[in-house]
């Protein structure tokens, strides 16, 4: 005769499994991670030449070069946005955490197309041409590009991907409004210290409150 085995034990109601709340400490982890890093990539590089060339005046060339701030000042404003949107996905439950994840995406993915845009950085030079020269048809020559667009892109790029893990695991994250709500219980009002005998100034502060200051004694 086979001896029965023994029932499994079900976890408490309430209680997640090790495994889950590890992976939930992990992917909360990597989307900090990644999403502070995309940040600071984008504004890094945003601020870095991204496009070099030359305007023709008398006697020879002007050379010209223009930052990513110059191109186009969208990278840097959505990485601030998506910093803020990384924060607020801890202080919002539910369906606002949904939102929220969508919006730290959504800035990831806008910060990495604006940079491949202006990649070539070519109007900003033409412009800067015009103004060097105060030649309104003036325009750049000799053109060369730098890498910190692509930079750019890829810190977007980091931004997105924590997006992503805030919308597929953002339901089990924690959330810090719970920490600083009141669960509705009447709080237990602490009874006054019993007056001492030997401070006449505790036992006029009981007679005023109405109290016989001789009770205990």
């Amino acid at each position: 005769m086979t001896a029965a085995s023994p029932a499994p034990v079900p976890l408490p109601r309430g209680e997640s499994a090790p495994a889950a709340s590890a992976g939930g400490r992990r992917s909360l982890a990597a989307a900090l991670l990644l999403g502070a890093l995309g940040a600071a990539v984008v504004l890094l590089a945003s601020g870095r030449t991204w496009a070099e060339g030359a305007a023709a005046v008398p006697g020879g060339a002007f050379p010209l070069a223009v930052e990513g701030q110059d191109v186009t000042g969208a990278p840097a404003a959505l990485a601030v946005v998506g910093l803020a949107a990384l924060v607020a996905v801890f202080a919002v439950r539910r369906a606002g955490r949904l939102l929220v994840a969508g919006l730290l995406a959504l800035s990831g993915a806008g910060a990495a197309v604006t940079a491949l845009l202006g990649a070539s950085g070519g109007t900003a030079l033409d412009e800067k041409a015009a103004k060097m020269t105060g030649d309104a048809a003036a325009t750049a020559g000799s053109l060369t590009h730098t890498a910190w667009p692509y930079a750019t892109a890829v810190g977007g790029l980091l931004i997105l991907v924590a997006g992503l893990l805030a919308l597929w695991c953002g339901r089990g994250w924690p959330s810090m409004s719970g920490r600083y709500e009141r669960d509705g219980s009447p709080r237990a009002r602490r009874a006054p210290a019993a007056p001492d005998p030997d401070r006449p100034e505790d036992l006029w502060k009981a007679l005023d409150r109405g109290e016989d200051p001789t009770r205990d004694v």
